[in-house]
């Protein structure tokens, strides 16, 4: 199993060379194949997430192509290798451990429920959480601490959501619709004024696709291809306008072969205190009796899964470093399932559509680990 990187090639001290570069205190140590000197030469810098674009991916598809021609190597998602743990690192420059997100579900006390954190809703009600956000998301926002002028732009339908209110902080927000006007809004924004700039650009389809389709599904390459183009035609627009444009994503795809996605088993499910949080490639498990459960599951799962007391992938540093959320011990329960080859584990609550996707992430694989750094100069 890869293990992720904080100490300077993954994903963290990319946000932090970035931070640095843009006048604000880094939380960690700057990426060591970006150096913040780099960075700080150029007048603006673009900082474009792609997400779901694994490096694994960008190789394989993307040779002869805008990105892979600027690709300068692979560094380290952040664990869980999941959107809600690595665009909170993204938005605030804090590792899992100390922002606290650790899946796509999440356990927490203050609501006293799991939940989504990015939807801000139950998990299986799609109610809201009935807390301030302040309780849930306890970082601030790194556009705040920036001496350059912070300008987000992202997708419309989640640009005022909670989640991103809150870790946009004072940040510009702008919106777009497709592809044409992310390509619009990122090329405004550089040229919006004199004043140095830090542009955060998020693009989700990708990831939608991949998730729906297989990440090596026909929608996902053409979807691809499209993407390319536009930072190709991104770079154009750029030209003369001294910035450096950094492009990575927030973590990689493997697709779940039906005959290795299976459900909770009922003895194990019974033994839950609460649903399963985390993701279906790595799910935590909060339980009655811990020694119990990892009898059993062990049993149960053989050769499908890594049963570990959640405590021990703390102690072996995979949550990244920094002083531990005050409530990160509850929000990783106490045994987690470490999914092995391309397998998935889902147990279900009332309210959910019984639906699997065929592209997964969250897990240790390469495929998923691994992330492209990408700097083109303009």
């Amino acid at each position: 199993m890869p293990r992720p990187n904080y100490a300077g090639s993954g994903f963290a001290n990319l946000v932090a060379s970035l931070v640095e570069a843009c006048g604000g205190p880094p939380r960690h140590a700057p990426l060591e194949s970006l150096p913040v000197a780099e960075i700080q030469s150029a007048r603006n810098v673009v900082f474009l997430i792609v997400d779901g674009l694994g490096d694994n991916y960008l190789r394989a598809n993307g040779a002869g192509g805008h990105v892979a021609r600027h690709r300068r190597g692979a560094i380290s998602a952040v664990f869980p290798s999941t959107t809600a743990s690595a665009i909170t690192t993204s938005f605030t420059g804090a590792t899992p451990l100390e922002h606290g997100l650790t899946g796509w579900f999440t356990y927490f006390s203050a609501a006293a429920c799991v939940a989504s954190p990015l939807q801000f809703q139950r998990r299986g009600e799609k109610t809201p959480l009935g807390v301030p956000p302040g309780r849930i998301f306890t970082r601030p926002s790194l556009f705040d601490t920036l001496a350059a002028r912070a300008i987000v732009v992202s997708y419309r339908p989640i640009i005022d959501t909670l989640y991103n209110r809150h870790h946009c902080g004072r940040a510009e927000r702008r919106a777009y619709d497709d592809l044409a006007g992310f390509l619009g809004e990122i090329t405004a924004a550089v040229k919006s004024g004199p004043e140095r700039k830090f542009v955060y650009a998020y693009w989700p389809e990708f990831d939608s696709l991949a998730h729906r389709h297989g990440v090596a599904s026909a929608e996902a390459r053409a979807h691809f291809e499209r993407l390319d183009e536009t930072f190709g035609a991104l770079l154009a627009r750029l030209s003369g306008t001294d910035t450096i444009v950094v492009l990575t994503a927030d973590h990689g795809f493997v697709d779940c072969p039906p005959e290795e996605s299976i459900e909770l088993p009922p003895g194990l499910a019974a033994m839950l205190r609460f649903p399963l949080c985390g993701e279906r490639r790595v799910a935590f498990c909060h339980v009655q009796d811990q020694e119990a459960f990892l009898s059993k599951a062990k049993s149960l799962l053989a050769d499908r899964a890594d049963v570990r007391p959640s405590r021990d992938l703390l102690d072996e540093g995979w949550f990244g470093k920094g002083p531990a959320h005050p409530d990160f011990a509850e929000r990783i329960g106490d045994v987690a399932l470490v999914m092995r080859g391309r397998g998935t584990v889902k147990d279900w609550v009332a309210g959910e559509p019984r639906h699997l996707h065929i592209g997964n992430h969250g897990g240790t694989s390469e495929d998923e680990m691994n992330i492209p750094l990408v700097v083109a100069k303009t």
